[in-house]
């Protein structure tokens, strides 16, 4: 089961392949020529939603020579702590590391506009819905693969059999 509470047969862990600083500067780099290239403003502060996103959002950060803060989630709502916050109008760009649905993206990036931020683009290092998930703003991603997705009511049978397991971070009980 993944984090957006959809059922695949394939599950990416990023946390693997950023575990290794030198791999995830690469990755990070290339990733911010993508986003230069594509927006037109220049990033302020880079924000990403916790706990995927964190480790990947600070690399950019620092490939941008900007800020990175992340939000966590209090009782289910995306919300800064730890004396983070965001300048009124700053232009900010969301960073995650693999969007399916872009669930979080959005949550996280309605709570910045919710923080005063202006937020001119996002990006990934997966787009695993092959182009499809929607984010309110620009996605930009390193990858893009199609893995297809199931709803819990609408799982193939080769699938059905298998238990469902979820190394995503959000509880959804």
């Amino acid at each position: 089961m993944l984090t957006s509470g959809r059922h695949s047969n394939a599950y990416l862990q990023c946390a693997r392949v950023l575990m290794d600083a030198a791999r995830a500067e690469r990755l990070c780099a290339a990733l911010a020529v993508k986003v230069t290239k594509r927006l037109d403003e220049k990033v302020d502060l880079v924000f990403s939603p916790a706990m995927g996103g964190v480790v990947v959002g600070y690399e950019m950060g620092r490939q941008l020579e900007v800020p990175a803060i992340f939000f966590e989630r209090v009782n289910k709502q995306f919300t800064l702590r730890r004396g983070f916050d965001m300048p009124e109008g700053a232009r900010c760009l969301m960073v995650e590391d693999v969007i399916t649905t872009g669930l979080s993206s959005r949550e996280c990036i309605a709570a910045a506009h919710s923080a005063g931020a202006n937020v001119i683009g996002g990006c990934c290092l997966v787009d695993r819905s092959g182009g499809q998930a929607e984010i309110g703003v620009p996605l930009i991603s390193l990858a893009k693969l199609d893995i297809p997705t199931y709803p819990p009511d609408d799982i193939p049978q080769a699938l059905q059999s298998i238990p469902a397991v979820k190394p995503g971070s959000r509880n959804l009980k």
